[in-house]
């Protein structure tokens, strides 16, 4: 059975300074810091998830800050997601432009590409981020940061990851997870689930000699995308098995439940639920504003919130 995948759900990356990470998404970009809490598997990590207003599946970037816990530097290549990019209007790449300018950031211009003009720069990590400017965007953008309503980003755009070859990789997208080829060019092609608009692509890149992609803080950890429910999650599941891909248990990230796998160019995959959301612990107006656990840390709070960084977001007191 075809699983109907809905579009993207999030992208998590490694990063290195929690208070650069802040910076650069809330006070640059604009987006909305909508939960602060850690990584589950690391807990004097933090973990933030920004996006728009209710951090709606589609719309969310995440990053674990990993400085002083010795994380080596990453490196992009085959078998990672090599580029994040985020939706905006097209009208307003040019603001973007001096925007990035007047920040001390380089950014270089993408013309035409699958007919959106685009700018591409790097965050303080490394990280490859796009703004694509596009006209097909509906989606109502996060405006209680430092960008206005015309020019905020509206959420993801898709991503671009680096395989060897298509053939397996295009098998399980098309065959389990219920994509399809909506363009290519230039070894670039496009597969889209859940519609074709902004939110729902994943450019896949095929270069036979890029070396491989080495983890690390400054690369793209997963790629997640959205499904309906955790019954559909769990037949995908079973499914994964038997075409002989390892995939895990279901785990529980409190605002969505979770599945991980390497498709076969070697990118972690993620399906994630749509609910219960971002907030199942804090009302829509204060998110992002407190320290929020799993419940099985809330005895640790104390030892966890000595070993974090101390950090400042703008416009919260």
């Amino acid at each position: 059975m075809r699983h109907p995948i809905l579009g993207l759900h999030h992208v998590t990356a490694t990063v290195d300074d929690a208070q650069d990470d802040l910076n650069c998404c809330t006070d640059l970009l604009g987006l909305r810091l909508v939960k602060k809490t850690v990584n589950f598997d690391n807990p004097h990590v933090y973990h933030f998830y920004y996006g728009t207003e209710r951090g709606v599946p589609g719309t969310i970037w995440t990053t674990f800050p990993y400085r002083h816990h010795g994380v080596r530097m990453g490196s992009k290549g085959a078998g990672q997601v090599v580029a994040t990019s985020f939706s905006v209007p097209a009208a307003s790449i040019g603001f973007w432009q001096r925007r990035l300018k007047e920040r001390g950031v380089e950014a270089k211009e993408i013309k035409g590409r699958f007919g959106e003009d685009a700018l591409g720069f790097r965050d303080p990590s490394g990280l490859n981020f796009e703004l694509i400017g596009t006209d097909r965007d509906s989606r109502t953008p996060w405006t209680g940061g430092a960008v206005g309503a015309g020019e905020a980003i509206r959420g993801l755009h898709s991503v671009s990851m680096t395989v060897h070859s298509l053939g397996a990789t295009k098998e399980v997208m098309t065959e389990l997870l219920g994509y399809q080829i909506s363009n290519e060019a230039d070894g670039r092609t496009r597969f889209v689930a859940g519609g074709d608009k902004p939110g729902h692509a994943i450019d896949v890149i095929v270069d036979p000699d890029a070396r491989l992609a080495l983890n690390g803080v400054g690369t793209v950890h997963h790629v997640a995308m959205a499904i309906s429910t955790g019954d559909e999650q769990v037949r995908m599941q079973q499914e994964l098995l038997q075409m002989g891909l390892r995939v895990t248990d279901v785990r529980d990230r409190c605002y969505f439940t979770s599945i991980y796998f390497r498709e076969p160019g070697g990118v972690l995959f993620e399906v994630a639920t749509i609910n219960p959301g971002f907030t199942i612990d804090e009302d829509l107006a204060s998110l992002g504003e407190g320290l929020k656990l799993p419940p099985w840390e809330e005895p640790n709070r104390r030892d966890i919130e000595t070993h974090l960084p101390a950090i400042t977001v703008a416009g919260q007191s």
